[in-house]
């Protein structure tokens, strides 16, 4: 078979065609990977498109039946290495496929033997992934996974340092193996992120998309939150989107201080379906933590996509919904040169700070896709595929 040389990273490494590319998925203990995989391979294979997962901990476990579930990583270094290399030496040797190979692994562990690797760079070098994706959850979700299925002390601040750290180790993984521009950080949503997370792996020639809107100061504006809704899905159902809300902390930072303001040391959250209750001081104290990485992941969001499309829907009065945290949005997209497009709906004009950084102004979502049409973004128009608050696919 015969491939096209990718000029920017030389040699060394070929571009494959999109039907058998290959793809290292990693993320923190606790984030719960391999459901979420099974479900985008379901779809890829729904779709005609062949894929091969392969769960590197479930073959470790495979491989050394005398280990106690749960405990591999209490082996001495040694045989931990030794083992890990063995079975991502029977990796190597079926991935020349004609299906897509997505391999479940980790980039890095904190344990009692410290912080290290998870991979072995030569290997690495062998493989020669074609893209390499951090998926990412709430840290009260990861918390109550830890918490039911895995033996592992931990604290909220150890959650967001390993979350950080696999984010780190994974886009330098990348950078060093496969040059710039093949590492993306993925938010584990629900359905739509299972059809983004497709799109971005089966069919990566699709526009890839941050949405921007207001959330904090709209949250008791149910018939505005609707109209967000309905925004998010008309391109989640287009385009490749990485979603700020799938990644909501927020919520357990003001239920932490409206419980100590209540003079409760506790409160309760319904996580994965189950109720858990955590303490309210804890949170405060990594409340500056979590709005950091929110902060720096929401750049990164927008660094790894084509465009920003900013909804920027009228409050009671015909105000702008405009908060902070999108004009900031907006302007580091303007400054990374991508894309900038605006949904406006409010009678009051923009200010220049809003059109002087905009590609193109829109008054509806429907005048923005059929904008997109026109320039080949879409390969036909349509109206969203989900309505407004139901986040599962209907076509």
């Amino acid at each position: 078979m015969t491939m096209a040389i990718d000029p920017r990273i030389g040699p060394l490494f070929q571009t494959r065609p999109h039907s058998n590319r290959r793809v290292v998925m990693t993320g923190q203990v606790g984030v719960d990977k391999k459901p979420f995989l099974e479900e985008v391979a379901r779809l890829a294979e729904s779709r005609g498109d062949p894929v091969r997962v392969f769960h590197v901990g479930d073959m470790m476990y495979a491989e050394a039946p005398d280990v106690r579930p749960g405990r591999i990583l209490d082996l001495p270094m040694a045989r931990l290495h030794a083992l890990r290399r063995a079975v991502f030496k029977d990796i190597l040797a079926q991935v020349d496929t004609p299906a897509t190979v997505i391999i479940n692994t980790h980039a890095s562990f904190r344990w009692r033997h410290g912080l290290f690797p998870a991979f072995d760079h030569d290997q690495m070098l062998a493989l020669g992934a074609d893209v390499y994706i951090t998926l990412v959850d709430n840290v009260d979700a990861i918390h109550e996974r830890l918490t039911r299925e895995h033996d592992v002390p931990h604290t909220l601040k150890d959650i967001l340092v390993w979350r950080e750290e696999e984010i780190l180790a994974t886009e330098v993984l990348a950078n060093a193996v496969r040059g710039h521009g093949h590492f993306y950080v993925f938010a584990r949503g629900g359905q739509t992120a299972i059809q983004s997370l497709y799109r971005l792996i089966f069919r990566p020639q699709t526009k890839r998309v941050y949405p921007s809107f207001p959330m904090t100061h709209v949250m008791d504006m149910p018939a505005i939150l609707a109209e967000i809704d309905e925004f998010r899905a008309a391109l989640a159902a287009h385009f490749i989107t990485f979603d700020p809300a799938d990644v909501d902390e927020k919520r357990l930072i003001t239920r932490a201080a409206e419980a100590l303001q209540r003079g409760q040391k506790t409160f309760t959250l319904t996580v994965n379906g189950r109720e858990v209750t955590f303490d309210a001081e804890e949170v405060t104290r990594v409340a500056r933590d979590i709005d950091a990485q929110i902060y720096a992941r929401d750049f990164k969001l927008i660094d790894q996509s084509d465009m920003i499309v900013s909804f920027i829907p009228e409050l009671p009065g015909g105000k702008p919904a405009l908060s902070s945290g999108v004009e900031r949005e907006l302007q580091h997209a303007w400054e990374t040169t991508k894309e900038v497009y605006i949904v406006w709906q409010p009678r009051a004009e923009p200010s220049p700070f809003i059109t002087e950084t905009a590609t193109k102004i829109f008054r509806t979502v429907e005048e923005t896709l059929q904008y997109f049409q026109q320039k080949g973004y879409l390969t036909s128009f349509q109206k969203a595929l989900f309505e407004p608050g139901d986040r599962t696919e209907k076509a």
